[in-house]
């Protein structure tokens, strides 16, 4: 299910836990497999549980409560857009709601052409540069109905999709 090189990175994550807390590597180990196949299923959680030795339902609990894991396919981009307090406060809300009109899918959608996912998500630890969102691995800052439109045009650009 994994190629040969997650499960390589998998092992590397197990080696930093003693024998009896593999299940330490959990959460490695899923972003591992997500970062591989793009999202979780069913499947790929019970096996990668089942390479860390851990039973299914113990990975399973991990991949439901935290949001960076994707249990259903997504977008090439994937918009996380904080909605806590201080993102609220500086406007967030509104952002959402342009991102939803714009791509016309709402939180936890993908638009048709599977380039984008909308996700709301809490605290992502930078409330100085709210309202924000993350892209990848990059923040987006001070997010205005510019901002938000020029990231579109970057991804569209990015993934070769003409407007």
């Amino acid at each position: 299910m994994l190629s040969l090189e997650s499960l390589k990175q998998i092992d590397v994550e197990l080696a930093k836990y003693p024998a009896e807390r593999s299940r330490s590597a959990i959460m490695a180990a899923l972003r591992i497999a997500q970062t591989e196949l793009g999202w979780l299923s069913t499947d790929t959680i019970a096996y990668v549980a089942d390479y860390v030795k851990i039973p299914a339902t113990q990975a399973m609990e991990v991949a439901t409560f935290y949001g960076m894991y994707n249990l259903k396919p997504v977008g090439k981009y994937v918009f996380e857009v904080c909605q806590t307090g201080p993102c609220m406060i500086s406007g967030s809300d509104s952002i959402i709601d342009y991102i939803k009109q714009v791509l016309s899918i709402q939180p936890g959608e993908t638009t048709k052409d599977g380039l984008f996912t909308l996700k709301t998500v809490e605290c992502l630890g930078a409330c100085g540069y709210a309202p924000m969102m993350q892209l990848g691995k990059h923040y987006r800052e001070h997010l205005t109905k510019e901002k938000v439109d020029a990231i579109i045009d970057e991804c569209k650009k990015t993934a070769g999709v003409l407007n």
